[in-house]
């Protein structure tokens, strides 16, 4: 062997420097290697000669390709494969650490919990597989490689590339594929068209032996083992591991039955009833063969006699089993969360959806240690929700196709696409110049969203060049692609086209995208349009009402009219809507009048609310009242784009302001309150504008930054503006300048953290800010203009959207709580604080991102002017167990 290893390290040295042989399976034997281009650690798998003669290089390449795309948290990818002077081999990352196997060996017996989050783990792995159509064929603790605790599963595909490469001639090296011990019945009995009920098997005997320390069946020789695979029953877990909970040992029990129609019909349904304290099978009798087998002695004659009646009786069995079963009844339920994990209103996207398989609720709840939002996450099998780490601001998310990540939006103009597991790890900012509205994550490894020109591209979810995909049709007035929808079988994309500038409110049209040709055509009037597997287009109305039309994937067309199904829908601004279907068909809504408009609301430091001007209301985004109080400044959204207008107050005259660019907002009044500055996205520039307050003259350009201005507030002197740059994570830093005098800024919170919501105290001595610097947002204070060292932390547990009191002896800020708090400051030629006290809570009224503040202070202090959502009445979340028997019923197949 010494000599074909040193063949080897030739024929592959201008590739990978083997440094030794670490493994010898059944089909190959694996070496460690150093990857020379990438410089990386590799485990380098080569194949048996004796197989490798008979598949031969080509077929077993294009084989192999099938398995190259598979890309989840627990499968260990395939970097490359190859055929080097007669050896076949393929590579994937060299993994420290061991496998299931040797964990195994040495524990004896897994704790219940751990080997059930194992399974889960790996179930999850094989579920995607399933769905991409590849089929493991030879799951074992030898596969499952341990990484920091996580299982991944090796050699994906391997067997079946090895399989479907060989044919028939795999058995003239005399190897079969698979492992008797977790070998399916119909894999043992050489079937070679298996499916997902045939890991699921193996997944179940390898759960089976990390309770009870050995498989299910045993013996001296593999065909005794395989003889006892085909014709008898595993010994029930519990016999062995009393202290196996019922729904597990049930679900083993379940995993293991002999006929695959009696088994689970996919992994994810095996993961689904591990994680269901209430899951149970039925008792059935015995199988004759079963009884037989406790019996029967087993010898090298009668084996194959036994194999062969076993396949009889398999196939009499299943010519017996009944061609369909009883549908399961619709049923619904209200969804009700305890008040700290509340469901937080939200009115440009969705608030909840639902995973793949429908197990598990992804919804908008109360940020933790910080002010505003996250994402929370509840399985329907806990009566509890958790927060998800690293999604504080974020929205409008959606699952991958395995149910394992979410991408997901942060951001207060243009967003960015973020991908997090949901498993615990960080999440990682993959796209930054996507708009807010929508997005979906496609079989075939693409995030589709709305870019900046409104309309839809793509990114692959491994990083890459974004690939636009429509056009907005300008002659039928479109104006933005937003909410797409990929099909499943990967030919077209569902999407909201809407009419007039993105915050138009109204009807839109649903429409579907062929991304073959890159055209598009308009199917029906909606807001927002799902396809679910039954075959139908589902979709909801401005009025709230859920309608349904049989849909051909294939051919892109409705093949029958449009049924109404629900009413009382939650609808929202931008077409947005709280509606979502999982594959296996529960239906989940938010119920609800249709989203009120928002309404200026004056609120006391006790919290009571009282409405400014009842007559007027509208989208409404940031605001800021005029020096004398007189005056609202304000950002509308409209059928012309987001627009700066000037409020009399209470009940006066309403003015718009700016008439350019689709995006205008964050305002602020210059201190002779003569003017209002704003941001404003004209020329594909976010930059800073001004015009006078009472809609004289020109909009004045009044400051440019490469990075963007994202907002901006003028000292009381007029001379300073101090800034905030830049609008990506990371990258967002406090400036200031002297418009006139100088040609640089002054930077004055610019670390390598986010540092924004700038405030200057009425004495423009004293700076308050937002930094993330400890990891979560916390208000802090310094010196203005020169800083230096000083700085002193205000909030402790989340912090954010601070504002002076105009005596400049209060700061408020929202703390983590979503609560408004107020801090007694000492703030002359040297900063004290002297105590704090909570308000009122701040649930109810609109934030803006986190980013820039979204309430305005009264100038007695006694009072605050801020936005009401507009969310209407009702609000209960809605999930519809099964509901496409109810679906079926009313449209029709």
């Amino acid at each position: 062997m010494p000599e074909v290893t040193q063949h080897l390290k030739v024929a592959l040295a201008d590739r990978y420097v083997i440094e030794r042989e670490v493994g010898a399976g059944g089909m190959a034997t694996v070496y460690l290697a150093n990857d020379v281009k990438h410089e990386r650690k590799v485990a380098l798998k080569v194949l048996r000669p004796e197989l490798a003669a008979v598949i031969g290089a080509e077929r077993f390449l294009a084989e192999i390709k099938v398995t190259a795309n598979l890309q989840h948290p627990h499968i260990l990818p395939l970097h490359d494969s190859g055929e080097a002077d007669s050896f076949l081999y393929y590579v994937m990352p060299y993994v420290e650490g061991e496998t299931l196997r040797d964990k195994i060996l040495r524990e004896k017996q897994l704790a219940v919990d751990e080997a059930v989050e194992i399974a889960r783990s790996v179930a999850a792995a094989l579920d995607y597989a399933h769905r991409h159509e590849v089929v493991h064929r030879d799951i074992k603790p030898e596969n499952i490689l341990m990484h920091d605790g996580q299982p991944m599963v090796a050699d994906f595909g391997i067997a079946l590339a090895v399989s479907q490469a060989g044919g028939t001639r795999l058995t003239e090296t005399g190897l079969s594929v698979g492992t008797p011990h977790y070998m399916s019945p119909e894999q043992a009995m050489g079937d070679r068209e298996l499916d997902a009920r045939s890991d699921v098997y193996s997944l179940g005997a390898m759960l089976y032996e990390m309770l009870v320390g050995e498989p299910p069946y045993t013996g001296p020789t593999a065909q005794a083992i395989v003889a006892k695979v085909i014709t008898e029953k595993a010994p029930p877990v519990t016999a062995a591991r009393p202290t196996t909970p019922p729904h597990v040992a049930a679900s083993i029990d379940k995993s293991l039955q002999k006929l695959p129609a009696d088994r689970f019909t996919s992994a994810a349904e095996f993961a689904s009833a591990l994680a269901n304290p209430s899951f149970s099978v039925a008792t059935t009798a015995a199988a004759p063969a079963a009884l037989a087998g406790e019996s029967r002695r087993w010898d090298r004659v009668t084996i194959g006699f036994a194999a062969v009646s076993a396949l009889l009786l398999a196939a009499a069995v299943w010519g017996w089993l009944p061609s369909a079963t009883e549908s399961a009844p619709v049923a619904r339920m209200n969804i009700v969360f305890p008040e700290d994990q509340r469901l937080v209103p939200y009115i440009w996207g969705p608030t909840a959806t639902l995973s793949p398989d429908g197990s598990r609720i992804i919804y908008m709840g109360p940020a933790v240690q910080a002010a505003g939002w996250q994402l929370w996450s509840r399985s329907l099998d806990r009566l509890i929700a958790e927060p998800l780490p690293g999604t504080v601001g974020g929205f409008n998310w959606h699952f991958s196709p395995d149910g394992t990540r979410l991408a997901f939006m942060t951001g207060s103009s243009v967003a960015t696409l973020n991908v997090v597991s949901l498993t615990g790890e960080p999440p990682i900012a993959l796209h930054d110049s996507v708009q807010w509205f929508g997005g979906d994550w496609s079989e075939d490894g693409y995030i589709y969203f709305t870019n900046v020109g409104w309309s839809l591209s793509r990114v692959p979810v491994t990083g890459g060049p974004v690939e636009a995909v429509s056009t907005r049709d300008s002659t039928q007035g479109e104006a933005i692609h937003h909410w797409p929808d990929v099909l499943p079988n990967g030919k077209g994309v569902i999407f909201t086209a809407g009419h007039g500038a993105p915050a138009a409110t109204g009807e839109y049209d649903i429409a579907v995208l062929d991304l073959g040709s890159g055209t598009h055509r308009t199917l029906l009037r909606g807001l927002r349009a799902r396809y679910a597997t039954s075959g139908h287009l589902v979709f909801v109305r401005s009025d709230g009402v859920l309608l349904a039309a049989p849909f051909d994937q294939d051919r892109l067309e409705l093949t029958g009219p449009a049924v109404p199904l629900l009413e009382d829908i939650s609808v929202k601004q931008w077409g947005a809507v709280d509606m979502a279907i999982s594959e296996s068909g529960t239906l989940l809504y938010v119920s609800g009048a249709n989203v009120a408009p928002d309404q200026i609301v004056r609120v006391s430091r006790s919290g009571e609310e009282e409405v400014v001007d009842p007559e007027w209301s509208g989208v409404f985004g940031s605001l800021e009242l005029s020096p004398d109080g007189t005056r609202l400044a304000i950002s509308v959204g409209g059928s012309d784009g987001v627009h700066m207008w000037v409020k009399e107050l209470p009940r006066g005259p309403l003015a718009k302001l700016t008439f350019d660019g689709s995006q205008n907002y964050r305002p602020a009044w210059t201190p002779d309150g003569r003017f209002v500055s704003y941001v404003s996205d004209r020329d594909d520039l976010w930059d800073l504008y001004m015009r006078r307050a009472d809609g004289s003259a020109q909009d004045e350009h009044v400051l440019h930054r490469e990075r963007g201005i994202e907002q901006a507030t003028w000292s009381s002197d007029g001379d300073w503006i101090v800034f905030r740059e830049g609008g990506d994570a990371g990258q967002r830093d406090i400036m200031a300048i002297r418009p006139g005098r100088d040609t640089v800024a002054t930077g004055l919170a610019t670390t390598q953290f986010d540092e924004y919501n700038p405030v200057l105290s009425p004495d423009d001595r004293w700076l308050a800010y937002v930094s993330e610097e400890t990891g979560s947002p916390e208000v802090y204070v310094r010196p203005f203009p020169n800083a230096g060292d000083a700085k002193w932390q205000i909030s402790s547990n989340g912090g954010a959207y601070p504002v002076w009191a105009h005596s400049g002896r209060e700061l408020f800020y929202v703390n983590g709580s979503n609560e408004l708090v107020s801090v007694a400051v000492s703030a002359g030629t040297r900063f004290i604080v002297e105590g704090s006290q909570t308000l009122f809570s701040t649930q109810g009224f609109k934030a803006n991102a986190q980013y820039h503040q979204y309430y305005t202070v009264a100038p007695d202090d006694e009072s605050f002017y801020a936005i009401k959502l507009g969310m209407g009445a009702g609000g209960d979340m809605v999930l519809v167990f099964n509901w496409f028997e109810e679906l079926k019923e009313k449209v029709g197949e």
